[in-house]
């Protein structure tokens, strides 16, 4: 069984403590959010009664995402704290609706008495991106004529800006 899974079918104790820590390799993210750069640390204390399990931790780690200013890679570091609610996976009945409860957010599902842990780290990963990710407050961007990164070299170009209201009087202007 791999490292990133807990078998809750072989905990005998009603509470375990879990931790670990993984390559910055072992969990795979979507490249166009984020990168994980660290080793990912994962302190978590796992409570288990009947088939209700209760997951309450840490993952620490650093990714790597590129500011949304001046489109530069920056490392964030990463110290999110979890408490998740682990239920076993029923199926749902056919077209069956209802209304998603505040306690249904720290709610998630196993299937096979196995938690999946690289899921749930690599969850706490996304939630911690900004919802517009800056290397730093005073990031100054990039030019929008030239496209200089104005945090490492200064913009030469004189960008003037005309009213396109006033562009038939302009050409009114050049006529005469």
């Amino acid at each position: 069984m791999s490292e990133l899974l807990l078998d809750i079918g072989q905990m005998r104790d009603p509470e375990a403590r879990i931790e670990r820590t993984f390559a910055a390799g072992v969990l795979p993210t979507d490249p166009s959010l984020c990168r994980i750069v660290a080793p990912v640390a994962l302190n978590v204390v796992v409570r288990k009664d009947r088939r209700q399990v209760r997951l309450a931790g840490r993952v620490r780690t650093a990714i790597e995402l590129v500011c949304s200013r001046c489109l530069e890679g920056y490392e964030l570091p990463v110290d999110e704290a979890f408490d998740v609610l682990f239920l076993p996976h029923t199926p749902a009945g056919e077209g069956e609706e209802r209304m998603v409860e505040d306690d249904d957010l720290s709610t998630a599902f196993y299937d096979d008495n196995v938690i999946d842990l690289g899921q749930l780290m690599q969850e706490q990963c996304y939630l911690a991106v900004p919802m517009k990710p800056l290397c730093g407050d005073a990031c100054r961007g990039l030019c929008p004529s030239c496209g200089t990164n104005l945090n490492t070299d200064p913009c030469t170009c004189q960008p003037v800006w005309v009213d396109p209201r006033l562009a038939v009087l302009e050409q009114l202007r050049k006529d005469t």
